[in-house]
């Protein structure tokens, strides 16, 4: 339990249209056995009950604050409105996307593992992510025992693909003093604008981890970034962070080596769209991003990973009607209750 000499923790709750699952989010963090914090809970121009029920919930608990934004903004600009928000007197942030919820010890721990090691700036915890009867384990891979990390190995593991522990908005909690250093915290417009926060946090300070469970993301199909999964804009945040902060953490050579290593991957994505049949807004995305990255779309590149990729159909049938079975199972499954989810939560 939270005492008066604990430090003030700002929780922030960005959210659009999340009447559906904002009660059990907002009761969440009212649940904290951490009593020492701030919430703050802005509502993207919601066309649902979202103000009403936000505001219903600070009626009951004076450290609830609610705003409106007067116009609509990007899920990333409604982020970054949010965290600027947070009291000057705040020592840590924490998010909790509108969609998911966190456990009574959640900022509890944080906080305790921040204490203990003055380095921390971002502290990550083991995550529950998934909806219906389906859930798996994520943010993990980390040795139990240790609860703090360099930052700069975090990093650079990160950007090899050796590891994956940074999880969504929702498992991580950062330093205030850092998330006050700029005025987007979120500092691009990508499917995965939290890592590359983080990216840039972990130049200047090491990774903290509790090694439990202190969130579940909750997986729907209804999530404003439905099009980020669909378009899987994750590819190109990979390569936007590997040229951002790559010359921080990796060699020339490792920079060099895992960016073809992405490209490849972009490239056997692509290959199945064009086996697919994608649609012409898909192919606009992509060039753009790829140009938007510094790799313009690659013609001849992409006739060899379709080459590749029609090569292992032809000589593997019995795999390529096994994949086409599962593709139609997927389709049916997304469009029913607790279908996939995408990234970033509902702005």
């Amino acid at each position: 339990m939270a005492t008066s000499g604990d430090p003030l923790v700002s929780v922030v709750t960005p959210v659009y249209n999340g009447e559906d699952y904002l009660a059990e989010c907002i009761e969440s963090v009212l649940a904290q056995t951490y009593s020492n914090l701030e919430y703050i809970i802005v509502d993207n121009c919601s066309k649902d009950g979202t103000r009403a029920l936000a505001n219903k919930y600070a009626r009951l608990d004076r450290r609830i604050t609610v705003y409106t934004n007067e116009v609509f903004l990007d899920i990333i600009g409604n982020h970054n409105k949010a965290f600027s928000l947070i009291s000057p007197e705040s020592k840590y942030c924490k998010q909790v996307s509108a969609d998911d919820w966190i456990l009574p010890e959640c900022l509890s721990r944080m906080v305790a593992v921040a204490e203990t090691h003055p380095t921390v700036g971002v502290v990550g915890s083991n995550q529950v992510s998934g909806g219906g009867d389906h859930w798996h384990l994520r943010t993990f891979g980390l040795p139990y025992g240790t609860n703090a990390f360099s930052g700069r190995e975090i990093g650079r593991k990160h950007l090899l693909g050796k590891l994956d522990v940074l999880g969504n908005p929702t498992s991580n909690m950062y330093r205030s003093d850092l998330v006050r250093s700029s005025d987007a915290f979120f500092p691009n417009k990508s499917a995965e604008a939290d890592i590359s926060a983080i990216y840039s946090c972990l130049r200047n300070s090491d990774f903290g981890f509790v090694h439990q469970v202190m969130s579940y993301e909750r997986v729907h199909p209804g999530q404003i970034t439905a099009t980020s999964k669909g378009f899987n804009a994750y590819l190109g945040s990979k390569l936007s962070d590997l040229k951002t902060y790559g010359s921080f953490y990796l060699t020339p050579a490792e920079i060099e080596k895992r960016t073809d290593e992405c490209l490849d991957a972009y490239y056997r994505f692509l290959a199945i769209a064009v086996a697919n049949f994608r649609d012409e807004e898909f192919w606009n995305y992509h060039k753009k991003r790829l140009q938007s990255v510094g790799y313009p779309l690659d013609r001849g590149r992409l006739a060899l990973a379709v080459g590749a990729k029609l090569a292992d159909l032809l000589l593997n049938p019995k795999e390529t009607v096994e994949r086409i079975l599962r593709r139609r199972k997927q389709r049916v499954a997304s469009k029913a209750p607790g279908g996939e989810k995408v990234r970033v939560a509902n702005s």
